[in-house]
């Protein structure tokens, strides 16, 4: 592990979840400590507060508990990209692959238009399937991808070439599937 220890020790690994052979990084520990989800929250303003944005955009489910209190600090839209048939209206889909399976994102239409810059956040970045693919809803809404954003980051994964044309920052990293 390298980052904030603060965040660090708030983060639980539970092995052979959600199948066998999978090491999952559990965040619900951040939320259980509010010393280290205001530290996810002031790290990202000291990152982001002098980034010129338009919106956030948060990956289903817990980046949206990152993304939310963020992005009402910076009195900015909160995008939520959700799984295929949970936005009501017209949407933009797009598929991905993720370490243990496969998977459709989708966004509203109408939440970006050309031209607005955006940070993208998620709470866990591993194959970096999801954001690539999130990232493409963006782009064809004709928004741009400012910066991607994850409190922990699995670089073991190789999520940096999935996302090799975006700067990507995250809190904590992990360097084996080893915690």
């Amino acid at each position: 592990m390298a980052g904030d220890k603060t965040i660090e020790a708030a983060i639980r690994t539970v092995p052979d979840f959600p199948k066998p052979g999978v090491l999952f990084y559990d965040l619900t520990g951040i939320l259980m400590k509010p010393d280290a989800y205001v530290r996810c929250i002031d790290r990202m303003a000291a990152l982001y507060d002098r980034t010129p944005l338009d919106a956030i955009a948060a990956v289903e489910a817990r980046g949206f508990v990152f993304a939310a209190p963020y992005a009402v600090r910076r009195r900015l839209p909160l995008v939520l990209v959700r799984k295929k048939g949970k936005l009501p209206g017209k949407t933009l889909q797009a598929g991905f692959t993720l370490e243990y399976g496969a998977d459709v994102v989708e966004i509203l239409a109408s939440d970006l238009g050309p031209g607005m810059r955006v940070l993208l956040v998620d709470d866990l970045i591993a194959t970096g399937g999801t954001l690539k693919a999130a990232a493409g809803l963006i782009a064809k809404a004709g928004a741009r991808v400012v910066e991607i954003f994850g409190v922990v980051g699995l670089p073991f994964l190789d999520h940096a070439s999935a996302l090799k044309e975006f700067r990507v920052t995250t809190l904590v990293q992990f360097a084996s599937e080893h915690a």
